[in-house]
């Protein structure tokens, strides 16, 4: 792998240069990156639509294993950082935590996993804490990614939440890692590719078909699933943009420049049985590997 000092490192953005890459020259992407705006993003936005939302999104990674291809690129993140405290940023409802717990557990690795959010799903996280009392906790106040409390070391992760982070405040999100010597392991399923846009246009649809089998089964996911949809609505809308906004492995690179205290690499892996893939960049402190 080329050094980090030799990927492009200008991007125009809302009619400036920001550290970044080329977007619409890269191969084979056919969609420029568009710095949208996702509803569970807005302060705003109801808490308990957005928590609905993050609880479906948690039950369709686990439901098809979409965590499948990340096990093993976990695993040597951990094991090259020497950790076994976690620090899951923008958690969501839980993403993929439990699974990969559960699967690393099987290759011997015993470890405390503490979520955390800006907008913190706080049943989704305790219920989760209930279940695994030994290896899961949970932050109740807002974390931000870009700015994480000193009391919370370990090797940092985030699941298909970096594209809700523009160029300059990914960057932030990378620094300040870097700046407080925490290794980072960051993975994103959405693509900015034709193929992997198309399913996002039957998001509703999914959700209905979903919801009878996401737990726990409560009155309010009925009624703004079905009589006022505003969890499909806005699952619809939050995938189509997640699409657009996801970062390239190379992009992903590139957001690295000048961090040259970590050791960082990125790559794109497949998801068996589908065309969708798990793009991920790591960065480990080089004095621990």
């Amino acid at each position: 792998m080329p050094p980090v000092q030799s990927v492009p490192v200008f991007l125009k953005y809302r009619g400036k240069i920001a550290l970044g890459v080329p977007f619409a020259s890269l191969p084979g992407m056919r969609l420029p990156r568009l710095q949208l705006f996702e509803l569970e993003d807005l302060a705003w936005f109801p808490r308990f639509i957005r928590d609905l939302a993050t609880d479906y999104l948690r039950f369709m990674e686990t439901r098809f294993h979409l965590h499948a291809p990340m096990v093993p690129l976990l695993k040597q993140a951990i094991e090259d950082a020497h950790q076994d405290r976690l620090v899951d940023l923008c958690s969501g409802g839980g993403g993929p935590v439990p699974s990969l717990l559960a699967e690393l557990n099987v290759d011997g690795l015993s470890l405390q996993w503490t979520l955390t959010d800006k907008f913190p799903n706080l049943h989704a996280m305790s219920h989760l804490a209930a279940l695994h009392p030994a290896h899961i906790r949970f932050r109740s106040d807002p974390i931000d990614a870009t700015c994480v409390p000193a009391d919370l070391p370990g090797l940092r992760t985030m699941f298909n939440a970096f594209h809700h982070f523009a160029p300059a405040a990914a960057c932030a999100v990378l620094q300040n890692a870097v700046q407080t010597g925490q290794p980072i392991s960051i993975f994103e399923i959405p693509e900015r590719t034709f193929p992997m846009l198309l399913p996002f246009f039957f998001t509703t649809l999914f959700v209905w078909l979903a919801t009878p089998f996401i737990r726990p089964l409560k009155l309010s996911r009925l009624l703004f699933t079905y009589l006022v949809p505003l969890v499909p609505l806005t699952c619809w809308w939050d995938g189509l943009v997640s699409a657009m906004r996801a970062y390239t492995q190379d992009e992903m690179l590139a957001l690295t420049h000048g961090l040259n205290s970590f050791s960082w690499r990125a790559g794109c892996v497949s998801t068996p049985g589908s065309q969708a893939h798990v793009t991920y960049l790591r960065g480990i402190p080089f004095g621990n590997k």
